[in-house]
């Protein structure tokens, strides 16, 4: 059952993949004509009937995962991210059933395929639930929380196309700076995902003795060679590379040496796109974008965070106090994960008032539209992986 699981993720993958050829050919391809001579395209279609299959065949990984592990599979961070590149092609089901854009479907299929890839590199066994997520509000709490990021995603998708679509790459300015940083920000993960699928394959690990937040002896793997060790970390594996500096013991050092890894790898890749572009990614991506409405995506974007908020108010906060409660008999402890939780809600709150009661439409939207998902994407990787906490178990 478990490699069937495997099978159906691996299909809906693949079937993503298809879904963002599809709706490149109905932005890039020439239109047909019916018999009357009437221009169409169902291109777009063609890739939204394929997305809806592949999130299908996503939910039947879902499923059974369920049925081997006997608990909802969002306990760990494969699991979760995973389930959140799911619920990112879910909200754009739902956000393309009511607009039909398919440059939306251009941009957020390969998303999708990035946060799956991604969750890949991460241990992927079944393991029974700790003490603390024996609840019943495990599914709650975390599928809400999934589903209200997974269509805010769509909100930061619509964003970036927003500014792809309006910034002028033709001259050095600061929109633009800041707007390639996010895209190089991208291809850091997908820097990362290919140089932890490489080093899987090859079947790099080594091992560090050090001595953890309690002050106890542990032991630490890494998967990627050490750049940065943990706490009085010592090598125990020959013929590895040793660290070249240690970090405190509240720091996972193994998973910062992956994200330092990936905006190093990042860089590289960056630079060697500009070199055969010979130009800013961006102002390569615009001719894409040159019938593109900025109104209709502006809208777009607000519609999905509109949609968003109050999914991740009631998941995020509500539930997620509520369930604190039960696991550690208080609501609210300022729990590193807490707090970010706490501040992406407070943005979003902030990017709804600005835009209804200020006016903030167009490019100021898109980039609070931007830096909303670059705060939930900073709590799910360095805040979850990175600094000790509570949550640390994910």
């Amino acid at each position: 059952m478990l490699a069937l699981s495997s099978n159906l993720l691996l299909t809906a993958f693949f079937l993503y993949l298809a879904a963002t050829i599809a709706f490149t050919v109905s932005i890039t391809g020439k239109k047909w004509r019916n018999k009357k001579g009437v221009e169409g395209n169902r291109w777009g279609t063609f890739g939204f009937i394929i997305s809806i299959v592949a999130f299908l065949f996503a939910m039947g990984y879902f499923i059974t995962r369920w049925m081997v592990s006997g608990h909802a599979p969002v306990s760990n961070m494969f699991e979760y991210t995973t389930f959140l590149g799911i619920m990112i092609g879910f909200g754009f089901i739902i956000i393309y059933a009511i607009y039909r854009s398919n440059i939306l479907g251009l941009f957020t299929m390969p998303v999708v395929m990035l946060i799956i890839s991604y969750a890949s590199l991460f241990p992927r066994e079944v393991a029974p639930l700790i003490p603390a997520l024996q609840s019943n509000w495990l599914k709650i709490h975390v599928i809400t929380v999934a589903l209200a990021q997974g269509v805010l995603a769509i909100g930061f998708v619509a964003g970036l196309i927003y500014l792809i679509r309006t910034l002028d790459f033709t001259t050095k300015n600061k929109k633009a700076r800041w707007l390639e940083f996010i895209l190089y920000v991208l291809l850091c993960m997908v820097g990362n995902n290919i140089l932890g699928t490489g080093f899987n394959l090859v079947g790099y690990e080594s091992t560090f003795s050090y001595v953890n937040e309690n002050g106890e002896e542990a032991q630490m793997q890494y998967n990627l060679p050490a750049i940065v060790g943990p706490n009085e970390g010592t090598l125990l594996t020959e013929g590895r590379m040793d660290a070249l500096f240690h970090v405190p013991a509240n720091i996972i050092a193994n998973d910062l040496n992956t994200v330092i890894w990936a905006f190093t790898i990042g860089i590289a890749i960056y630079w060697l796109l500009r070199l055969v572009l010979r130009k800013p990614i961006g102002g390569a991506i615009q001719p894409l974008l040159k019938n593109i409405s900025p109104q209709a995506v502006d809208e777009l974007s607000y519609r999905a965070i509109a949609i968003g908020f109050p999914l991740f108010a009631l998941g995020g906060l509500i539930f997620a106090m509520i369930w604190a409660q039960i696991a550690w008999t208080r609501f609210w402890g300022w729990d590193p994960k807490e707090v970010w939780a706490l501040i992406t809600f407070l943005f979003y709150a902030a990017y709804l008032h600005l835009r209804l009661s200020r006016g903030w439409h167009g490019e100021r939207s898109a980039w609070l539209c931007v830096i909303g998902f670059a705060i939930i994407m900073f709590n799910l990787i360095f805040v979850n992986l990175v600094i000790a906490g509570l949550h640390s178990y994910a």
